[in-house]
């Protein structure tokens, strides 16, 4: 008997799909799905103890973890901090790109962790900024456990293409991480390793 009244269902489903107004007109339903809106979770702002910027950072941050985790094996040494100009560039030649990475901060989520899982080697990172931003710092960490720190002295950027940071005698970037905060209704971070 439940068998019976399972196949009227399945048979009273096609019928009704099958006599239905867009499928009798040749139509096809589109159901166009809205991006959901997460709340913002804060958590406060992690910086190791030999970080090389003393001044007073944001107490509470938005953490966007590495999309590809990267495992750093040497301990991790910090080097002085080196103060960044932003000079505009152009960006290189699209073969000499080694990798690339990207991160949209919305204005309402305030200061935004992000971390970018790079892992290969290269000579320079470049910095891609849609939208207006404000930029604290960076951390270039290379396999050897160095830590180069960038400090952007918490400036406002507009959208332009900036070198990040050079390393002409070629290093393997493990990761990347910066902290910044949208000052436009949202600000589109891209990273580049070129070779």
């Amino acid at each position: 008997m439940k068998r019976l009244i399972l196949n009227f269902l399945s048979f009273a489903i096609v019928v009704t799909t099958l006599l239905s107004p867009d499928a009798s007109a040749g139509q096809r339903r589109v159901v166009v799905r809205r991006p959901v809106r997460h709340s913002v979770a804060r958590t406060r702002l992690i910086i190791h103890a030999r970080h090389p910027i003393r001044r007073v950072l944001p107490p509470a941050v938005v953490v966007r973890p590495a999309r590809r985790p990267v495992v750093v094996g040497a301990p991790l040494v910090f080097l002085p901090a080196v103060a960044w100009t932003p000079i505009g560039v152009t960006m290189p030649a699209r073969e000499r790109l080694a990798w690339q990475d990207s991160e949209v901060i919305e204005q309402d989520e305030g200061w935004v962790d992000t971390n970018f899982g790079i892992d290969s080697p290269g000579n320079a990172l470049f910095l891609d900024i849609n939208g207006k931003a404000d930029l604290n710092f960076a951390e270039v960490t290379f396999a050897n456990g160095n830590v180069q720190v960038v400090d952007f002295n918490e400036r406002s950027h507009e959208t332009g293409i900036y070198k990040l940071l050079d390393f002409a005698d070629g290093r393997h970037v493990k990761t990347v991480r910066i902290l910044a905060k949208s000052e436009s209704e949202n600000t589109k971070l891209v990273v580049y390793l070129s070779r």
